[in-house]
């Protein structure tokens, strides 16, 4: 069975990730909420992908979170710091990425961010499954979650789940745009 690709984020109401300085404080006081879908999430995944500065922004976090799983960097820069030796970097297209995740993963790899990394991967057809959690603040500015460019796509909604503190799960296969004379229901 071929591994499938999920991005699974928060976000807020009016589609930020992160604040206007890049920062993810917003979210600590909604943390623990979905714990039992995160441990779901990881015990999922054989590989964790993530840009850049999402990599440097998880390394001021304390211990690195993803021990024992395979995480690919997307960078362009080279002498990027890495003591961590389940890091490796990638730079290029991120379909050939994928092939080789495919070709190497028994599990599911997890497409963790940032926007840009979200948008390749997006944008090269390969996210299968979307996991949102809105979260119920409006950031008004920052890091938007579909950058301009993110290609259109259509949403199959899986499940939906309140969580205490207003935050919402939104599980979403990846599908079809709608086509005109197909009939949507909007209720």
């Amino acid at each position: 069975m071929q591994p499938s690709f999920k991005v699974y984020i928060a976000v807020s109401v009016d589609g930020f990730i992160a604040d206007s300085t890049g920062g993810v404080d917003w979210l600590k006081p909604y943390e623990g909420g979905a714990d039992a879908s995160y441990r779901a999430l990881m015990d999922s995944v054989d590989a964790v992908v993530m840009g850049r500065r999402t990599y440097q922004q998880v390394l001021t976090f304390g211990p690195w979170p993803y021990q024992g799983k395979r995480c690919v960097v997307l960078t362009g820069q080279e002498g990027l710091q890495n003591t961590i030796p389940e890091v490796e970097t990638f730079a290029g297209d991120v379909r050939v990425l994928a092939e080789r995740l495919e070709r190497e993963c028994v599990h599911d790899v997890w497409v963790m961010g940032g926007a840009e990394a979200i948008r390749a991967f997006l944008a090269a057809g390969r996210v299968d499954i979307l996991e949102l959690f809105v979260i119920p603040e409006l950031l008004g500015e920052g890091v938007r979650l579909f950058l301009p460019g993110t290609p259109r796509a259509g949403l199959e909604l899986l499940a939906h789940e309140p969580f205490p503190h207003g935050m919402v799960r939104l599980l979403y296969r990846m599908g079809p745009v709608p086509q005109p004379d197909e009939d949507v229901d909007m209720t």
